[in-house]
This record gives structure tokens, C-alpha cells and sequence, in this order.
């Protein structure tokens, strides 16, 4: 074992010995940019969020062109065709072409999305009781005084 600089067929492509054209589904995620970090990835995949052609998928699963995903990131549902892949996160544009959302995917996303955004925001309560201002107030508006 020589620690020389190896042959290019021997070097690593950050690819974990999978053939061209495919990568883990964790990587792939991840320079989709649909996830921060691959942690996150990972973790969304072993919590049961991501199938690839409709099986539930682990974190080496290999994807490769053609595949169908179907990610959930709460409420929200993603149903991409996988169009290239990539070991390596670039810019947005690049992670852009890595996929195709799916029409009917699109369409219900983007209802959900438009659901949530409808929805009234919740109301926080002050963070103590109220003082004696408060009170008065509550009184008057009970009619007790």
C-alpha cells in the first residue's frame, strides 16, 4: 500500500463507491438544498419523511436519474423526479436542476402553503398576571363595579 498520490480511477469522488450517476439519497437532499445539513437530511430520512419509487427509502439509498422522491418537511409534501445528481451542495440554481417537481405535487404544496399563510396567527398572552390596572379594567368591562 503505497501513500504516493493514487491513480485518478482510485481517487475519491465524494460519491462512497457508488457507480456514477448515483448517490446517496442523504447527499442528494443536501445539495438539493432541501435540507441545511446532511444531519438533517439523515434524520428527516430515518424518521420515515423520504420514499424513493414509492419504498420507504434509508439514508444509503442510491438515487440516480429518473427516481421518484417524495419528501415531507411537515406540513408541507414534495414530489420531485429526480433529473441529475450531485455529491456536492452549489449555489440554488445549480440544486435547482437536479429536480422536477411533479404538477400535481406543485399544485398541492402550494394549497397548503396558501392554507397556512390564511391561517390567524396565535395570540400570545402576557407573560404575567395582571396588575392592578388590569384588573380594574377586567372589572369594568364585567360590569362588577
Amino acid at each position: 500500500m503505497s501513500r504516493g498520490k493514487r491513480a485518478p480511477e482510485e481517487q475519491d469522488d465524494d460519491n462512497d463507491g457508488l457507480p456514477a450517476g448515483r448517490v446517496r439519497l442523504d447527499k442528494w437532499l443536501w445539495a438539493a438544498r432541501f435540507f441545511k445539513t446532511r444531519a438533517l437530511a439523515a434524520e428527516a430520512i430515518d424518521g420515515g419523511k423520504a420514499d424513493v419509487n414509492g419504498e420507504r427509502a434509508k439514508r444509503a439509498k442510491p438515487v440516480q436519474a429518473g427516481d421518484e422522491v417524495h419528501l415531507r418537511q411537515g406540513p408541507i409534501e414534495w414530489h420531485l423526479k429526480v433529473l441529475d445528481v450531485s455529491a456536492r451542495r452549489g449555489s440554488a440554481e445549480i440544486a435547482r436542476q437536479l429536480y422536477e417537481e411533479t404538477e400535481q405535487g406543485r399544485v398541492r404544496r402550494e394549497r397548503v402553503s396558501e392554507q397556512l399563510r390564511s391561517m390567524p396567527t396565535a395570540f400570545a398572552y402576557g407573560d404575567s398576571r395582571p396588575g392592578k390596572r388590569d384588573r380594574r379594567a377586567l372589572r369594568k368591562l364585567k360590569g362588577e363595579d
